[in-house]
């Protein structure tokens, strides 16, 4: 019986482990296809932060609102997206340097290539 118990606790802690590591490994990356709308940063194409979010907010970098786009495209790691007011896309990368440290229920999905707050209001934390 206890060689039993002691098995089951070995697997469990294996599972528990092996969960940790994997929502580690994707903390700060985006699966994302052509046609999903998000939040952008609508600073420029020159703007470090890359912020993709899942809702409106204001821009990790501080500067603007963020702007609902379209994945026109995807190339790899990189994702362009369209927004209405602008002329032409812009590529943004899936993979954040910072993603949004919010609890579970929040739904931003936030990750920026630079420190902030979350669109919700939430300061970011480093990517694993």
């Amino acid at each position: 019986m206890k060689r039993k118990l002691l098995g089951a606790f070995i697997i469990w802690a294996l599972a528990l482990s092996l969960a940790s590591m994997v929502a580690a490994e994707t903390q700060g990356k985006l699966d994302l296809k052509v046609g999903d709308q998000l939040y952008v940063c609508n600073c420029g194409e020159a703007c470090p932060c890359q912020a993709i979010a899942g809702h409106a907010g204001k821009c990790p970098c501080g500067h603007d609102e963020m702007v609902k786009a379209t994945v026109t495209r995807i190339d790899g790691s990189i994702a362009y997206f369209k927004a209405e007011a602008w002329e032409k896309e812009r590529p943004f990368k899936m993979v954040g340097k910072y993603a949004c440290a919010c609890p579970a229920e929040c739904k931003c999905n936030a990750i920026s290539q630079t420190p902030g707050k979350c669109p919700c209001g939430t300061k970011m934390k480093k990517a694993s």
